[in-house]
């Protein structure tokens, strides 16, 4: 029977929901087809002008690509990212995180189009269809880049090397660059710079912070005030120091807007020290309890070994005893005391009841 592919669920949702809706919309489309003109679905996608009156196109769009080249890339991307950031921050933080990074971009994205239309009183700006994964695929890439900032993508052999932090910039113009083709048009870039700007202020400032099992910070810090996921981190050393210091502005124009709070000292010591932890591997803190147990009965293992006696597997030149083993009543009472008495000393409350075989082969 071939393996079965384990997909989080609501990884497993928005790849349904991706499928379902561009299927319909190509549908519609075809349908409607016309040499003179260009087939909008304003009930599904958001279009400024024709969608007004279907507010649920501001989440909607974002599950709707308009051709084969940017499903099969959204596809891609919403089964690998999603499945390793679902387990990585569990489903229900995943799901706010996707909410966020899905809606305001296309909100701002929206209100741009809408301003330009203004400006220049063209109708062709609010006639633009907002549509497509490319605020989650960058915001994926944002996530990432908090995650395993000191990774490195090589490719082509190790021609190319590549920091993650430096990814999103990348994404970020190869879809300026395809914006200038047929495949995307201005509104993914648009929802590109969006997307970046939004993941990154949400995941910096208010995403909820897990705490290491050893700390006794409270849990109800958020952000990430770590060096390592400061804006400038995303660009080349050269231009750091004056994103730096445009961001530092921004960030002070925020906090007096009230839109943003400046760092407490437990988080930055938090973050410095490392009191509360990312969740950069899939289980997140249940996962790390279920580490620390098992640590705590493998040296549980080994005071039980060191206890019997046995330090290891019977060497192999003893010849095998054919008896079952001495009795209870023949065991030296030093050893019953350690047996009895160091497992609740090591763990505490925690109670462990090893297998019969297990204790027999430590009995013999």
């Amino acid at each position: 029977m071939p393996a079965r592919i384990n997909i989080p669920p609501v990884t497993r949702v928005l790849l349904i929901a991706l499928l379902l809706q561009s299927v319909l919309s190509a549908a519609v489309r075809y349908r409607q087809w016309s040499a003179n003109s260009e087939i909008v679905v304003e009930w599904l996608t958001l279009v400024p002008q024709l969608s007004l009156f279907y507010p649920w196109t501001f989440v909607t769009t974002t599950l709707v690509e308009n051709n084969i080249f940017t499903l099969g890339i959204a596809g891609l991307t919403i089964f690998q990212g999603g499945r390793y950031l679902e387990r990585a921050w569990s489903s229900r933080e995943f799901a706010k995180f996707l909410l966020v990074t899905s809606l305001v971009p296309n909100i701002l994205s929206f209100l741009v189009l809408v301003m330009m239309f203004t400006l220049t009183r063209n109708e062709r700006w609010t006639l633009t269809t907002v549509s497509g994964t490319i605020p989650l695929q960058i915001s994926f890439l944002v996530a990432f880049s908090q995650l395993v900032p000191a990774h490195t993508v090589t490719l082509f052999r190790g021609i190319v090397s590549l920091r993650v932090p430096r990814i999103p910039l990348i994404h970020l113009g190869v879809v300026t660059v395809l914006s200038l083709t047929p495949i995307l048009s201005v509104a993914h870039v648009l929802l590109a710079t969006f997307g970046l700007l939004t993941s990154w202020t949400y995941l910096r400032f208010y995403k909820t912070v897990f705490p290491d099992l050893d700390s006794s910070q409270p849990t109800s810090m958020r952000g990430d005030a770590s060096e390592t996921f400061a804006f400038a981190e995303f660009f080349p050393g050269p231009v750091k120091p004056a994103v730096a210091a445009l961001s530092d502005q921004v960030f002070n124009v925020l906090v007096a807007m009230k839109v943003c709070t400046p760092f407490s000292a437990a988080e930055v010591s938090a973050a410095h020290g490392g009191g509360f932890i990312q969740r950069g591997a899939p289980g997140g803190v249940r996962a790390e309890a279920e580490r620390r147990r098992a640590l705590a009965l493998k040296a549980l293992d080994q005071r039980l070994h060191a206890a019997t006696g046995t330090t290891g597997p019977r060497s192999q030149s003893q010849p095998p005893s054919h008896t079952s083993g001495p009795t209870v009543s023949t065991q030296p009472q030093p050893t019953q005391t350690a047996m009895t008495s160091q497992p609740a000393a090591l763990l505490g409350e925690t109670n462990y009841v090893p297998d019969q075989d297990h204790m027999e082969k430590h009995s013999s």
